[in-house]
């Protein structure tokens, strides 16, 4: 018999990409206004592996990830992408998004992503959110699974996630 346990608190990151970079230090100040203290920031990632948001959102794309201290219950990310998406809304010019804001959590074996969107992978968790398991980390590295986003799947990515991995095992050591 299992006997339920209290789930690991979660390393937040909070990934965003746009077109017009300069939105980008507004943005973080806001997402650390909502969610608090920053702890880890990409570098900018080229956002080349998709033409999807192009048409809205225009052309080049660069994403960046931002990395919180505090962490976070794992029951706190539907209600985070709802805040999220306000903020998407906030900054949108003409009915159009200008940035795209993808709020996700890191435990020490996997990699989740909030969406909006159902499909065939993704947990429902509640407020209209789902949860999307991107990456999982076996034998010491991040593995893709077949519906992981490309720009997740990317070197430059992962290996940024595997140093935020790194420093999230530490929090958790130390209590946090």
């Amino acid at each position: 018999m299992s006997l339920p346990q209290p789930p690991t608190p979660a390393k937040l990151i909070v990934g965003f990409f746009v077109k017009d970079k300069a939105l980008a230090a507004g943005i973080a100040e806001q997402l650390q206004d909502r969610l608090g203290p920053i702890d880890m920031i990409s570098a900018w990632l080229d956002f080349d592996f998709t033409t999807y948001y192009e048409k809205e959102m225009g052309a080049p794309l660069s994403r960046r990830l931002i990395v919180f201290k505090t962490l976070v219950e794992q029951t706190e990310l539907a209600s985070i992408k709802r805040m999220t998406n306000t903020l998407e809304q906030a900054h949108q010019r003409q009915g159009q998004r200008r940035v795209n804001i993808d709020p996700g959590y890191l435990l020490p074996e996997r990699f989740v992503l909030a969406s909006g969107k159902n499909f065939t992978h993704r947990i429902y968790i509640g407020q209209g959110i789902y949860a999307d398991l991107t990456l999982i980390y076996q034998k010491g590295a991040f593995r893709t699974l077949p519906w992981t986003y490309p720009d997740y799947a990317d070197k430059q990515l992962t290996d940024f996630l595997t140093l935020v991995r790194k420093k999230y095992m530490l929090d958790l050591k130390q209590g946090e």
